[in-house]
């Protein structure tokens, strides 16, 4: 019969088995803390996407549900009779295509102008040292203080002096007034980051400021211009208040015209309305998709300094 003895640990091999099982007790609490942590984090984010987009499902519903089923009561969450009449009738409204050419006409010069003139001014600002500098600086941020009704008069009066009521002229030049302070700061900061030693090699190769501006900091600055683009983009395309007031039916563009279209005195016609929202929403959220990373990169550009 063969025994088995065991032998007793030594007081060194105890707190190596010891110290062993301590740091595998702490490794299972904390991927039990990190697996609690990811948990709790994407349950946060499902329910605050939930939130965000419980108004884009609810409009899309609507868009597909006849005029019966959106005044029902209780209302349902998942259209049960989906129709696309809703759809179909905007390639019928001439008035509709309308103002969509004149809301891609305004936004589109409002954006293209907008950056342009920034780009100058945000490039004096940031290269170049002159007497008033600062206070100019100032007064171009100061103008955001104001509010934009406040003006709505003023410019009135005086597009009505020079004869550009109705006209697309004035819807550009009154987004660009609002747009302009924003983009001039944004460009501003990305300037900054650029090197003046940059701009010195280039001068000493013969480049005159002209050339500077346009070869080598524009390039640069591409990212940031495209996100202020996008920015003034959207301010002349979402326009209520001065679409309204300083343009004809015309001229008028979307949010004026889906307003005057389906809202009536006594009547909404709200899955129409709703089928139209859908689609002018489209070509915002594709610019979005496609100039995303140039955007980002345009907001960050000029937030930390080289």
């Amino acid at each position: 019969m063969t025994t088995t003895t065991t032998t007793p640990l030594s007081g060194t091999d105890r707190l190596r088995t010891s110290a062993t099982s301590a740091r595998r007790t702490k490794r299972r609490r904390i991927r039990k803390d990190l697996l609690r942590s990811r948990i709790a984090a994407w349950t946060a984010i499902l329910v605050i996407g939930a939130f965000g987009m419980l108004p884009v499902y609810w409009l899309l519903a609507t868009a597909l549900s006849g005029p019966e089923q959106t005044f029902q009561f209780p209302p349902k969450l998942v259209p049960t009779d989906i129709t696309f009449s809703n759809f179909t009738a905007l390639a019928e409204n001439d008035q509709l295509i309308k103002y969509l050419v004149n809301s891609l006409i305004v936004a589109s010069i409002t954006a293209v102008l907008s950056v342009v003139v920034a780009t100058y001014m945000g490039y004096s600002f940031s290269k170049f040292r002159y007497r008033g500098r600062r206070s100019l600086m100032h007064l171009v941020l100061a103008s955001q203080m104001f509010p934009q009704a406040l003006l709505l008069v003023t410019l009135y009066a005086v597009f009505s002096s020079f004869g550009l009521l109705n006209t697309y002229t004035a819807l550009v030049l009154s987004f660009t007034t609002f747009t302009m302070p924003l983009c001039v700061w944004m460009l501003k900061g990305i300037f900054d980051t650029i090197p003046d030693a940059l701009l010195e090699a280039a001068s000493i190769d013969g480049a005159s400021r002209w050339r500077t501006l346009h070869s080598i900091v524009a390039p640069l600055a591409a990212p940031g211009m495209i996100a202020a683009g996008l920015f003034a983009f959207v301010r002349g395309w979402n326009d209520f208040i001065f679409a309204v007031t300083l343009a004809d039916k015309e001229k008028q563009t979307l949010p004026p015209g889906l307003v005057s279209t389906y809202i009536g005195e006594f009547q909404t016609a709200w899955p129409e309305l709703m089928a139209a929202s859908l689609v002018v929403s489209a070509p915002v959220v594709v610019a979005f998709m496609f100039l995303q990373r140039y955007l980002v990169g345009g907001m960050t550009a000029g937030s930390v300094k080289s």
